[in-house]
C-alpha cells in the first residue's frame, strides 16, 4: 500500500512554504505544496478567503525532515540577534520551549538549548528523545467529552439536517497528526461510537426529511 501524504507543516506566505521545499529538494524528500482556503474573515468585508499552503510528505519522513530542519537552524544560531525574544526567557520558560516543541517554530527550540547549555544546563540528547516521546504520549491522548456537540449532532440529526452529517462524520472520522507523523483518532472511542450512530441518523433523517417536502409534489392530482 502506498504511503499517503499528509501534512507536515501550513504556511500562511507562499515564500516560506518554498524555503521548505527547497531544503527537502537538497535532501530529495517527496513532497507537494497544497493551496487551502482557510475560510471567510468576517472582519474583512468583500475580501477574499485567506489562502494557506500546507507542506504535504509522507508520514515516514516526519522525523527525518525535523532532523534535517534542527541542523539546518544549528548552522543560524551563531547570527540571531542578542535581543531576541528568547533570551528574555527564564529557564523555565526555555523549558517549556523544549518541552512543547511541537507549539514552536524549530529554530526558537534549537536556539532555547543552546541557550540552556551557555547558562550551565545541559541537555542531553537522551534526553530531548526523553522528552519528545513524552509529549508524544500526551498529545496521543484524545480530546475531552464532546458533550455539547453531542447533543447538538443528535438534534440536528433527528431534524433531518445536513450539520448532523458534518458532525457525525467528524466525531467519529476525525484525526490528528503527531510531530512524528502518526495518525491517531482525536476523540475517545464512546464519543467516536456516538458520531457514528448520529452520522447514520443524519443520513436516515435527511432521507426523510426529502421525502417529506418532496412526496406532495408525486400524490398531487393535476
Amino acid at each position: 500500500m502506498t504511503p499517503e501524504f499528509i501534512t507536515y507543516q501550513k504556511f500562511n506566505d507562499s515564500a516560506l512554504a518554498n524555503d521548505l521545499a527547497e531544503l527537502l529538494d537538497q535532501h530529495r524528500i517527496l513532497y507537494f505544496i497544497q493551496e487551502e482556503t482557510s475560510g471567510f474573515d468576517p472582519s474583512l468585508v468583500m475580501s477574499n478567503a485567506a489562502v494557506d499552503y500546507a507542506m504535504k510528505i509522507k508520514s515516514g519522513d516526519f522525523e527525518k525532515v525535523n532532523l534535517f530542519r534542527k541542523e539546518y537552524e544549528e548552522k543560524n544560531l551563531d547570527s540571531v540577534e542578542k535581543d531576541y525574544y528568547l533570551f528574555s526567557f527564564t529557564d523555565n520558560e526555555l523549558m517549556e520551549v523544549l518541552i512543547k516543541a511541537d507549539e514552536w517554530s524549530i529554530f526558537d527550540v534549537v536556539l532555547a538549548r543552546k541557550i540552556l547549555t551557555e547558562r550551565g544546563k545541559n541537555i542531553s540528547d537522551a534526553e530531548i528523545a526523553a522528552i519528545n516521546q513524552n509529549r508524544i504520549e500526551e498529545l496521543k491522548a484524545p480530546e475531552p467529552g464532546q458533550a455539547t456537540w453531542i447533543i447538538i449532532g443528535y438534534i440536528c440529526a433527528l431534524m433531518g439536517g445536513v450539520l448532523g452529517l458534518f458532525i457525525g462524520w467528524h466525531l467519529k472520522s476525525h484525526k490528528k497528526t503527531l510531530p512524528d507523523g502518526e495518525k491517531v483518532y482525536a476523540y475517545t472511542e464512546q464519543d467516536r461510537w456516538h458520531g457514528k450512530v448520529i452520522f447514520y441518523l443524519a443520513i436516515i433523517g435527511t432521507i426523510i426529511s426529502i421525502i417529506y417536502r418532496f412526496w406532495p409534489a408525486f400524490t398531487s392530482e393535476y
